[in-house]
């Protein structure tokens, strides 16, 4: 009885024959099919999450009435190909429903009070999947997915200090773009560095989220 490598496995073989083929367009052909091919495989044998992804998308798309679908497809897309990583789990954890939640905050709704829920989601999904213990590749990876897109997101549209943009941009997307990239070029899957001390992106977080309520503050007072 043959058993199935898990997500990070798999994920390493598909890199390396990407690698030995040297990026040529046929190597890349091929592991493009191939992803494709275990993305339905795993989906097919997760239909339950399957179809949780699929309503909880729905839901989305229905509470932002349709103001950004693109968005709310993106997170879709990219959740249903991602069922490996739930590994031996065949349903998504509350943690998973408060990460994906996060992650398309931008596509429901776009009030004040968004960087607060983005940071206490933050802090909640952590403490569920603990608590619960429904830990899982999948978590880890679309939490580190929703932080970058939704704080990018805040930062491009709400944030008017230039310098703080960019200063965001590096925190969530540059770390992203290195690792990626280092995975391909070394054919297998390479772990972001989690400094022990000071997270940059935990604290662009605070700075955004505290910078935000400090903005809503100053408006209230000098409408009065």
């Amino acid at each position: 009885m043959t058993t199935e490598p898990d997500s990070r496995a798999a994920t390493n073989a598909l890199l390396d024959g990407l690698r030995h083929g040297r990026w040529r367009p046929r190597a890349w052909t091929r592991f493009l099919l191939d992803t494709v091919r275990r993305s339905i495989h795993q989906a097919r044998m997760r239909p339950r999450a399957l179809g949780e992804i699929t309503l909880l998308h729905l839901v989305f798309a229905a509470a932002g009435r349709g103001k950004r679908p693109v968005w709310t497809m993106a997170s879709w897309v990219l959740a249903a190909t991602h069922l490996g990583m739930l590994e031996d789990r065949r349903s998504l954890g509350a943690a998973d429903i408060v990460t994906l939640t996060r992650a398309n905050l931008p596509a429901i709704t776009d009030g004040w009070a968004v960087p607060v829920v983005a940071l206490a989601s933050d802090v909640a999904d952590g403490h569920l999947a603990r608590r619960l213990g429904t830990t899982s590749r999948f978590g880890a990876a679309a939490d580190s997915l929703a932080d970058a897109a939704f704080w990018a997101w805040f930062a491009l549209r709400h944030e008017p200090s230039c310098r703080v943009r960019i200063a965001a941009l590096a925190a969530w997307v540059a770390p992203v773009v290195a690792v990626t990239t280092a995975s391909f070029g070394r054919g297998r899957m390479v772990d972001a560095p989690r400094p022990v001390v000071v997270r940059p992106a935990a604290a662009m977080q605070a700075v955004l989220a505290a910078r935000a309520l400090l903005r809503r503050t100053r408006g209230y007072r000098s409408s009065r």
